[in-house]
C-alpha cells in the first residue's frame, strides 16, 4: 500500500501559495486494510477515510465511468490494481493531477508541472465533458488565479463550449452551483469567474439574470481567453469591494447592487421607481433560486431595496437617514452599516475603511450612523421620560444630532 498527497497541495505548494487542505490518495489498499490502520470510513458514493489524528481526507486510489447525465452520474472502481496514473487521469486538469510521496518524488504523468510553469489551465483528456461541474471549477480556477495570468488553454476553452452545448449543465443542482460560485465569491478576483462563465455561454444557463446585464470581455484568439482583471466588465463594485472586504455576504451584496445598478439604468425603463422595484424582485428571485443563505440575500436585499437612498445618501435630510437606519434595522444589526458603506464607497470608485475621515458617500453613512448612536437612551431616561416618550425624545435628538453635524459643514 502506497500512499501519495495529491491535487490542490500540490499546486498552490508549487505556486508558492499557502496550502490549505491536504488530500491523500491510497494506492494498493482495500478498506478492510484502512478500517484495520483505525481509519474512519465517511465517503457515500466512493471509499473516502479520516485520518485517526490528522482528520485529512485519504481516498482509495478509483477510477470513474460515465453512466448517466450530470457530474454524479458514474461508476466507481477502486480496487487495489488501480493504479495512480489511473487515479490521476479521472481529475479535471493538468495542475490538479501531480502527486508527491513520502520522499518528496513528484509523479506528474500529464505534464502538470510545465502547464504551472506557462500558466495554463489544461484538461487532462477528452473524459473531461463528461461531468459539467467541470466548467465551473475552470471560471473559478480562473478566478482564482487571475493575478498569475493563467490562461485556458485553447482546447480545453473548446471543450468547455461543448458541455454548454450538451445542455448538461441543466442537471447541476442549485445548491452545487451555489457552492461553486460561494468559493469564487471568496477570490481575489471573483468578478473573473462571470466573465469567463459568460464568454463559454454558462452564463446564460446558469444565471440569467447576471447575463442579462453583463458586457463581454475581450480575448485573444490564437492564446485563448486571457484571464486577468483588466477587462472590462460591469461588475465594477464587486470588483472594487473585493480588494478591500474579505466578507462572502458584502462581495454578494455588491454583486447584486451592480444588477440593480444595470437595471436602474436601462434605456428602456422610465425613471419612475418601476425599475426600482423590477430590480429588487429580479434579485429576490435570483436569491431563491440559487438557494442563497439568509444572510447573504438579506443583505443584498437591503442594498437593492435602498438602492436610491444609498446612492444619493449625501442629500438625504437627518430624518430621511432616521428612517434609513430604522428600516435596515442598524439599532439590532449595526453592522449591517459597515457593511452597506463598503458597497456605497466601491460604487464611487473610492473604497476606503470607514475610521478614516469621510470623503466619500460611505463614510459619510458611516459617520451619521456614529452620531446618532452616539445620544444616550440612558439619559433620557434619567431626564424624567417614560415609555413612549423616551422613544420620541430619542428620535428627537437624534434628528438634532444630525441637523447640527450637517450645519457645521
Amino acid at each position: 500500500m502506497e500512499i501519495y498527497l495529491v491535487g490542490g497541495a500540490i499546486r498552490d505548494e508549487l505556486l508558492d501559495l499557502p496550502v490549505k487542505d491536504k488530500d491523500w490518495v491510497v494506492v494498493g489498499g482495500s478498506p478492510k486494510q484502512m478500517l484495520q490502520l483505525g481509519y474512519k470510513k465517511v465517503g457515500r458514493h466512493f471509499p473516502v477515510f479520516l485520518h485517526p489524528i490528522s482528520r485529512e481526507e485519504y481516498a482509495l486510489a478509483r477510477t470513474e465511468k460515465k453512466s448517466g447525465k450530470g457530474y454524479i452520474g458514474f461508476v466507481c472502481y477502486s480496487k487495489p490494481d488501480v493504479t495512480l496514473k489511473e487515479d490521476l487521469a479521472r481529475r479535471d486538469l493538468t495542475i490538479n493531477a501531480i502527486a508527491k510521496d513520502k520522499y518528496g518524488v513528484y509523479y506528474d504523468p500529464y505534464g502538470g508541472r510545465i502547464d504551472l510553469q506557462k500558466r495554463k489551465l489544461r484538461h487532462i483528456s477528452s473524459a473531461f465533458c463528461e461531468d459539467p461541474l467541470r466548467v465551473l471549477r475552470i471560471a473559478r480556477f480562473s478566478a482564482y488565479f487571475a493575478n498569475l495570468q493563467f490562461r485556458i488553454a485553447q482546447k480545453t476553452w473548446n471543450l468547455m463550449k461543448k458541455v454548454v452545448d450538451s445542455g448538461e449543465l441543466s442537471s447541476l443542482s442549485r445548491e452545487r452551483i451555489w457552492r461553486e460560485m460561494d468559493l469564487a465569491l471568496k477570490t481575489h478576483h471573483p468578478q473573473v469567474f462571470l466573465q469567463v462563465l459568460k464568454d463559454c455561454g454558462a452564463l446564460n444557463k446558469l444565471f440569467p439574470e447576471l447575463n442579462l446585464v453583463y458586457c463581454s470581455f475581450f480575448f485573444k484568439k490564437t492564446q485563448g481567453p486571457l484571464i486577468t482583471t483588466n477587462k472590462k466588465n460591469i461588475f465594477l463594485t464587486l470588483s472594487t469591494v473585493a480588494k478591500h472586504c474579505l466578507e462572502v455576504d458584502v462581495r454578494f451584496a455588491a454583486l447584486c447592487y451592480d444588477l440593480k445598478k444595470s437595471i436602474i439604468t436601462q434605456d428602456n425603463i422610465s425613471n419612475n421607481g418601476k425599475a426600482d422595484k423590477i430590480g429588487t424582485r429580479i434579485i429576490s428571485i435570483f436569491c431563491n433560486s440559487l438557494q442563497i443563505p439568509k444572510k447573504y440575500r438579506d443583505l443584498a436585499l437591503l442594498v437593492s431595496e435602498f438602492y436610491g437612498v444609498l446612492h444619493t445618501i449625501h442629500l438625504s435630510s437627518p430624518e430621511e437617514l432616521i428612517t434609513l437606519f430604522n428600516r435596515i434595522d442598524a439599532w439590532r444589526k449595526p453592522y449591517r452599516v459597515e457593511k452597506i458603506a463598503y458597497i456605497i464607497d466601491a460604487d464611487s470608485s473610492k473604497c476606503k475603511t470607514c475610521s478614516e475621515n469621510f470623503s466619500s458617500k460611505g463614510e459619510y453613512f458611516y459617520h451619521t450612523w456614529k452620531i446618532v448612536q452616539s445620544v444616550s437612551t440612558q439619559e433620557i431616561i434619567s431626564a424624567g421620560f417614560i415609555g413612549q416618550k423616551v422613544r420620541e425624545e430619542l428620535c428627537r435628538r437624534r434628528i438634532s444630532a444630525l441637523t447640527i453635524r450637517q450645519n457645521s459643514q
